[in-house]
Formats: C-alpha cells, sequence, structure tokens
C-alpha cells in the first residue's frame, strides 16, 4: 500500500512538471502572438553570436498554433514517463538533451532560425526506448514498447524530409538522448517489483489431470500396489 502511494505520488509529481513546460510554451506563444513580438528572431542561429540565445530559449518558442500544439503531447507523455521512471536521470539527462541539441544545432545546423521543444521530445523519445533495450526490468521495458508503438515513426524525423522543419534539431536530441541512455543506464536502481500468489507455488505440483496417460497409469498401479501390500 504504501509503495502504491508513493508510486501514485510520484507520477503525478512528473506530470504536474512536464505539463507545467507545456503550459510555458503555451504562455510564451500566446504572447508573442498578442503582443506581436517576433520572437523567432531569439531562436538557434547557427555559427552567429546573437544565436547563442537560442540555446536557452529557442525550445520554448514557437512559429505557429500547430507548431505548439505538435509538440505538446510528445512532452506531456515523455516528460512524465522519463521523470516518473528515471528521476535521477532527468535531472542531468533532460538539461543535457535541451542544451545538448540547441549546441549541436548552432554548430552543424543550417543558417536559420531554429525554434521549438522538437529536440527535447525526440531526446527523450530515444532515451526511453534505448534504455529500455539496456535494461531488462519491466517498466524499462514496458515504457520502451510504449514509446516505439506510440512515437517509434519519429525516427523519420531526423532525416530532412520536409523543407522548413529543423531535422537538425530531431538528429542532435535523437543522438544526447541515445547516448545518456547508455551512460545513465544504471543511474536509477530498478523499482521492486511486484510478485504474485501463483509465482510463489511449489514447481513440483503434479497436475494429474494434464499429465501424460502413460504416467497416470503407472501412478495408479503404484497406488495399487501400496494399497495391496
Amino acid at each position: 500500500m504504501v509503495e502504491t502511494r508513493n508510486d501514485t505520488r510520484r507520477l503525478r509529481h512528473a506530470a504536474i512538471v512536464a505539463a507545467c513546460f507545456a503550459g510555458l510554451i503555451w504562455l510564451i506563444w500566446l504572447i508573442d502572438l498578442a503582443f506581436d513580438l517576433k520572437l523567432q528572431q531569439f531562436g538557434v542561429f547557427p555559427r552567429e553570436l546573437d544565436g547563442l540565445v537560442g540555446i536557452a530559449v529557442g525550445p520554448l518558442i514557437h512559429g505557429s498554433f500547430e507548431h505548439a500544439f505538435s509538440n505538446t503531447l510528445p512532452l506531456l507523455i515523455l516528460g512524465s514517463a522519463f521523470l516518473y521512471a528515471y528521476p535521477k536521470s532527468a535531472r542531468i539527462g533532460i538539461p543535457a538533451i535541451y542544451l545538448g541539441s540547441g549546441l549541436g544545432v548552432w554548430l552543424f545546423a543550417r543558417s536559420s532560425y531554429h525554434i521549438g521543444a522538437s529536440g527535447l521530445s525526440y531526446g527523450m523519445m530515444f532515451f526511453l526506448f534505448m534504455i529500455g533495450v539496456i535494461r531488462h526490468d519491466r517498466l524499462s521495458i514496458a515504457i520502451s514498447l510504449t514509446v516505439f508503438f506510440l512515437y517509434g515513426s519519429m525516427v523519420w524525423g531526423i532525416f530532412p524530409t520536409k523543407v522548413g522543419i529543423s531535422f537538425e534539431s530531431h538528429f542532435f536530441g535523437a543522438i544526447i538522448g541515445a547516448g545518456l541512455a547508455i551512460l545513465l543506464r544504471r543511474h536509477d536502481p530498478a523499482l521492486p517489483e511486484k510478485r504474485y500468489d501463483w509465482e510463489d507455488e511449489p514447481k513440483d505440483i503434479e497436475d494429474s489431470v494434464i499429465e501424460d496417460p502413460w504416467r497416470s497409469a503407472e501412478n495408479t498401479k503404484k497406488k495399487a500396489e501400496r494399497f495391496f501390500d
């Protein structure tokens, strides 16, 4: 019961933190829309000193409703899963993905303003999938399979398939997320796994209903012999 309450509390806390970050993105977008601030100019602009500020603020800036909306659900789901399952790794991993993907864009990307939190989403997705492949506890495997089922198609986003999409943010986020999964694979101890009553049943109990016919006959003969001794 205590473990269940702790799990629920930790999941609630993770969801609240992820929701606050998503809410901040929407607040900034609404302020930009209302006052026409043109915040896109504060995105990452590669190899320009002025563009360095975008490493810190670029993921918070989105150019349209569709852009902000497309990032919201992945941030909520992936962020909650990351913070819940790997709280110690998240303290290192999320800032590293956030800043590292922006730095990779600044160093190597095309000369244009790069904005949006998709680099963070890609980093978390690749981290959660990769660490489930490396670790063998039930929670890691379950989250890895769920992430692959929901967002496996995101892998195509690391390639230059659409004009106007910062595939570089996706690529560097994915590389950093996968690398961190390898480095931090033992940083969070596996949660204690629940055991069920049927797992503790003796293994040598023979079920007379499903045993082989010849064994049933042999057992019956032995019982009869013991009876007449």
